[in-house]
C-alpha cells in the first residue's frame, strides 16, 4: 500500500478516527497493530507469517534471556549437559517444549511432505538451539538464535538466488557437473519465492531489540502487543527509518498527547514528502530511465546529467518516503527519528554518512563497525573495519555485484579521505563550497553502480562519461530548475538567518505552493525505490 495512492487515503480515513476514538481505552494498541498488519498484508497476506514469526520468536527469546544469569551462561555448563537441572521454572518448561518441537520438526524434516522438509529442518535447528539454551541457561545462545533466525530469513529471501546463480556459473566454468536447485524449490507448500517488501527493515529493527537487551541497553517489553506494534508500525514498516526499541517502544506505553501542532506539523511534513515523490522523484525518473535503459545510445553529457538526476531522484524518493512516514506518525503523536539531513551539503564523506539514511548508517555503526573493533587498534584494523562495514552496507542494498562495488567505492573513499578530513588544513583552509562539490561529485559517480542495470552497464557508463562525444543531452530545463530550487533552499537552511525560512508564513506558503504544483503538474504514481531493498 503506497502512501501516495487512493487505498492509503481510505486506510488513513478509517484508521486515524478509530485510533483517536480509542484514546481512553486499552484497545488503541491492538487497533494500531491490526492496522499495521492489514497495511503490510495489502501487499501479500501470505508474508504476514514472516513478520509474525519473527516477532513472536524475538519476543520469546528476550523473555527467556531475561531468565538467564547476566554472566551470559549458567554455572557448570559441562555438568548441566550430563546432569540436567533447572533453577528457573520458565527455563525448565522451555526446555521441555523446545525438545518436543525439535523432535517434531526433525521428524517432518525427514518424513514430512517434500516441500515442507527444508523449512522444518531449519526450525528443528532453531528448536535444538533453544533446547540447549534452556539447558545451559545461556543468554549468548538466545542471542545467537535471534541472529541466525533473522539473518537466515534475510539471506534466503534476498540473496539465495544470487548466490546460487553465481555458484552454478562457477561450477560450469570449472566444468563440474553440479547444479544447485533454485531457492524457490525450498518454499513450503510451493508458495511463490519473492522478496518480501521491507524485510531488510523489520528484521533489522527486531534484531536490534534482542542485541540491545543482551547488552543491557533496553528494558524487556513484557506486553507482546506493544512489541508487535513496534516491529510492524505501519508508517515506517516498508522502508524505515529503522527505529530502535529504546526510542519507539516507550512511545507505545501510553496514548500520545493529542496536540494541534502534531496535526499541522505532521500534515505539512507529509505534504513535503508527497511533493518530493510525485513532483520531483517521479519527474526525474523519466530522464534517468530513458538514459540508463540504453546507455550505449547517449553521449557523455546525457550520461552525466542522468547520473546527476538519479542522485537527486533517489534522495527525493527515499527522503520523501521517510518524510511521509514521519508525518503520518506525528499526526498520531509518535516521533520517528530523522533519516536524512541535507546529505548533499556534506563537506566530507564521513559527514555524508551521518546525513544519509541516518538510521541505517547508525545501525551498521553500532552493530557491525563497533563490534568489529571500531576505531580501536592501529590504522590497519580501523580501515579493515571500515571496509567490511561498507561492503556489508552495499550488499544490504541488493543481491548484485553492482551494490557490492558501490559499497567498496564508498569504503575506499572513506579510507582515502579520512585523515585529510580531520586535518586543520582541510577544515579551515579549503572553501566549504569546494568541499561540498567534491563530495557530491564522488557520491554521484558511485551512484552509477547503484543505478546501472548490470555490472557491464556500470562500467560502460563510467567509461563513456570520459570518452563519449559531447552531443546535445536534450535535458528538460524544468528538471534542472526544480533541482536548483531545492538545492538552494537546503543551502539557505544552513546559513545564518535560516530561522526566517522556518517561520509560519514561509512554511505555510511553501506547503501551499507544493499542493498547487501537485494538483497541476503531478508526475503520477510509482513504487518507492527502497521497497526493493
Amino acid at each position: 500500500m503506497l502512501f501516495h495512492t487512493w487505498p492509503f487515503l481510505v486506510f488513513v480515513l478509517i484508521v486515524l478516527p478509530v485510533f483517536f476514538a480509542l484514546k481512553k481505552t486499552r484497545l488503541w494498541i491492538p487497533w494500531l497493530m491490526a492496522a499495521s498488519y492489514f497495511f503490510y498484508g495489502w501487499w501479500n497476506p501470505y508474508y504476514l507469517v514472516l513478520v509474525f514469526y519473527s516477532t513472536v520468536l524475538d519476543y520469546l527469546l528476550v523473555t527467556l534471556m531475561d531468565h538467564c544469569p547476566l554472566g551470559g551462561k549458567g554455572s557448570e555448563p559441562q555438568r548441566r549437559l550430563t546432569h540436567p537441572h533447572f533453577d528457573d521454572a520458565v527455563l525448565k518448561y522451555a526446555f521441555i517444549v523446545a525438545a518436543l518441537l525439535t523432535v517434531g520438526a526433525f521428524t517432518l524434516g525427514i518424513w514430512g511432505p517434500p516441500t515442507l522438509r527444508p523449512t522444518m529442518a531449519l526450525l528443528g535447528l532453531i528448536c535444538l538451539l533453544m533446547t540447549l539454551g534452556a539447558l545451559l541457561s545461556s543468554r549468548k545462545i538466545w542471542l545467537l538464535i535471534s541472529l541466525i533466525n533473522n539473518l537466515a530469513l534475510l539471506l534466503f529471501f534476498k540473496y539465495a538466488r544470487f548466490v546460487i546463480e553465481n555458484l552454478n556459473a562457477a561450477f560450469n566454468w570449472m566444468h563440474w557437473s553440479v547444479t544447485l536447485p533454485d531457492p524457490s524449490t525450498l518454499m513450503p507448500f510451493n508458495f511463490p519465492y519473492v522478496l518480501p517488501v521491507g524485510i531488510s527493515f523489520f528484521t533489522f529493527q527486531s534484531l536490534s531489540y534482542t542485541i540491545d537487551f543482551y547488552f543491557g541497553k533496553v528494558y524487556r517489553e513484557r506486553n507482546f502487543l506493544r512489541f508487535a506494534t513496534f516491529v510492524c508500525f505501519f508508517p515506517q514498516l516498508m522502508a524505515g527509518p529503522i527505529e530502535r526499541a529504546r526510542h519507539l517502544l516507550p512511545q507505545f506505553i501510553e496514548f500520545p498527547e493529542v496536540r494541534l501542532k502534531n496535526f499541522t506539523d505532521g500534515a505539512s511534513l507529509f505534504v513535503v514528502g508527497l511533493f518530493k515523490k510525485l513532483a520531483l522523484a517521479n519527474y526525474l525518473s523519466f530522464y534517468v530511465e530513458r538514459v540508463y535503459e540504453n546507455p550505449k545510445s547517449f553521449g557523455a553529457p546525457a550520461l552525466m546529467l542522468a547520473t546527476f538526476a538519479f542522485a537527486w531522484q533517489i534522495f527525493f524518493d527515499f527522503s520523501g518516503y521517510t518524510d511521509m512516514a514521519r508525518g503520518i506518525a506525528q499526526v498520531m503523536g509518535f516521533r520517528l527519528i530523522l533519516n536524512f539531513n541535507n546529505p548533499y551539503l556534506s563537506t566530507g564523506l564521513g559527514e555524508f554518512w551521518t546525513r544519509w539514511h541516518i538510521s541505517l548508517s547508525s545501525w551498521f555503526r553500532d552493530y557491525v563497525y563497533i563490534p568489529l573493533g571500531g576505531n580501536r587498534g592501529g590504522a590497519f584494523r580501523i580501515y579493515r573495519n571500515l571496509f567490511i562495514t561498507f561492503l556489508i552496507s552495499g550488499i544490504w542494498h541488493g543481491a548484485a555485484w553492482t551494490f557490492a562495488i558501490w559499497g567498496i567505492l564508498h569504503a575506499c573513499g572513506i579510507m582515502v579521505t579520512r585523515e585529510l578530513e580531520r586535518s586543520a588544513m582541510y577544515r579551515e583552509d579549503v572553501p566549504k563550497i569546494l568541499k561540498q562539490i567534491a563530495v557530491f561529485i564522488f557520491v554521484c559517480f558511485t551512484w552509477i553502480f547503484f543505478r546501472a542495470e548490470s555490472l557491464s552497464d556500470a562500467f560502460l557508463i563510467s567509461g563513456r562519461i570520459f570518452k563519449a562525444a559531447w552531443t546535445n543531452p536534450e535535458v528538460p530545463a524544468l528538471m534542472l530548475l526544480l533541482v536548483f530550487v531545492v538545492w538552494l533552499y537546503q543551502f539557505l537552511l544552513e546559513l545564518p538567518g535560516r530561522e526566517v525560512l522556518k517561520t509560519g508564513l514561509v512554511r505555510v506558503s511553501v506547503v501551499v505552493a507544493m499542493v498547487v504544483y501537485l494538483c497541476i503538474c503531478s508526475s503520477g504514481a510509482g513504487s518507492f525505490i527502497y521497497f526493493q531493498f
